[in-house]
């Protein structure tokens, strides 16, 4: 069996799909942009801001349901330009430490959805 779970603290997903799946324990969350969900806009002045914007989004869907960061045990990373990998992890090391780190890949595409430069998605337990 399967939940759906969705919160208006998130971007409304823009096509067939839910922000996330919740399915015997295991969340699966799908690609969050740095979309702001309170006026729409997308938050890529700079990939700093732009990689936080990600992670609140991450957090929102997490909180609908009823998890946190620490149940986060793989991310999928996927970046517009590599040149961008030590920012993005900076911001990325400020949610996820060491010792509590998920498992992730990080890879750079051609192109992202709304032309942004970075996507995370989560699986969660």
């Amino acid at each position: 069996m399967k939940k759906i779970i969705n919160t208006s603290e998130a971007p409304s997903p823009v096509g067939p799909y839910n922000q996330s799946v919740l399915a015997m324990g295991t969340l699966y969350m799908s690609g969050q942009i740095a979309i702001d969900p309170s006026t729409g806009n997308l938050i890529i002045d700079n990939i700093e801001d732009e990689t936080h914007q990600v992670f609140k989004n991450i957090k929102a869907v997490l909180t609908e349901a009823e998890m946190t960061l620490e149940n986060v045990v793989k991310c999928s990373v996927f970046v517009s330009d590599m040149e961008m990998y030590g920012r993005i992890n900076a911001v990325y090391a400020q949610y996820f430490n060491e010792e509590n780190a998920p498992a992730r890949e990080l890879v750079e595409v051609v192109n992202l959805p709304k032309y942004v430069n970075v996507e995370i998605s989560c699986i969660a337990v």
